[in-house]
């Protein structure tokens, strides 16, 4: 089943088969849906999750597995497993109903402040490190290798750096590129979010409230994790994010090739498939376009070495 297929009518039919205890609460879609699921409001303080493709359905047992533990030790909301389904004649892969959490995306608008956000999301991220990562999955296919060693993406870099030759400074974004491959992870392994990006934070009253979507996880390297200090954060608030995150200087030179991967495989999708690679950046909640992202990459390393 495609992700254009899984419509509140296949999560109603699922609701009555499997928990006809919430049959009668309306099943309606939520503002900023994903990729890897599919997601639905079920009632006021339901929500339903579903896996928009076979690769996806790893996600589910992960998550009703571990959530709840690194819950324990987090300092704000994160998803809460309420019930597992199962594989139904409606949806054939196997889905989760999750506790609702309340707030807007963390958009520009929705801000009391940028540095505010930063400085909370950096001391999110400093708990999930923190936590012990005894028994957590390692990166892999269920997470498209996030935390991961970043040569994984470096055959599908340099392609999309040839392809966009004359339109970015490819000498330098290469140099770039190598700085972040040379700078191997030889810690620990920690838990990793794996997709820390504006539209996966929540907000309440303009402050960070809950950070979602854990698809990603892994026990790994964290510089993935890193991407919206290029991504999102600028001047003073990059300073705010750095400064939380007790990380060294070749994690952060592996974050911007994270960021750099990022930003231009988007761009390259985007100009071959001649769709709006800027409404994709703001879907990412991204604050500006693949491009900038790109061009902040690069000054970010000039003023680093």
């Amino acid at each position: 089943m495609a992700k254009a297929d899984i419509t509140p009518a296949v999560v109603s039919a699922l609701i009555a088969e499997q928990f006809p205890q919430w049959s009668d609460l309306a099943v309606s879609p939520v503002e900023l849906d994903g990729w890897d699921n599919t997601t639905f409001r079920l009632g006021d303080e339901l929500s339903v999750r579903l896996p928009s493709a076979d690769g996806y359905v790893a996600q589910v047992d992960k998550e009703h597995r571990w959530l709840p533990i690194l819950a324990r030790h987090l300092p704000l909301a994160i998803p809460e497993p309420v019930a597992r389904g199962r594989p139904g004649v409606a949806f054939l892969r196997p889905w989760s109903i999750y506790r609702w959490l309340h707030g807007q995306p963390a958009r520009l608008e929705h801000l009391t402040g940028v540095e505010e956000l930063a400085a909370d999301l950096a001391g999110f991220l400093a708990a999930l490190y923190a936590i012990s990562p005894a028994g957590g999955p390692r990166p892999g296919p269920h997470n498209s290798f996030r935390g991961g060693p970043l040569d994984t993406y470096d055959l599908e870099t340099r392609r999309s750096i040839e392809a966009l030759a004359g339109v970015i400074d490819a000498e330098a974004i290469s140099s770039v590129w190598d700085m972040a491959l040379a700078a191997t992870w030889d810690r620990s392994p920690v838990w990793i979010h794996g997709d820390v990006t504006a539209s996966n934070l929540l907000v309440v009253d303009g402050r960070l409230s809950a950070v979602i979507d854990f698809g990603c996880a892994a026990v790994g390297d964290p510089a993935c994790d890193l991407v919206m200090a290029w991504t999102f954060f600028v001047g003073d608030s990059r300073v705010a994010f750095r400064r939380g995150i007790p990380l060294d200087d070749a994690t952060w030179a592996r974050g911007r090739g994270w960021a750099l991967w990022k930003a231009l495989i988007t761009l390259v999708e985007h100009r071959d498939r001649g769709t709006d690679a800027e409404a994709a950046a703001a879907r990412f909640g991204w604050r500006d376009g693949a491009r900038m992202v790109i061009d902040e990459v690069l000054a970010d390393h000039v003023r680093s070495t």
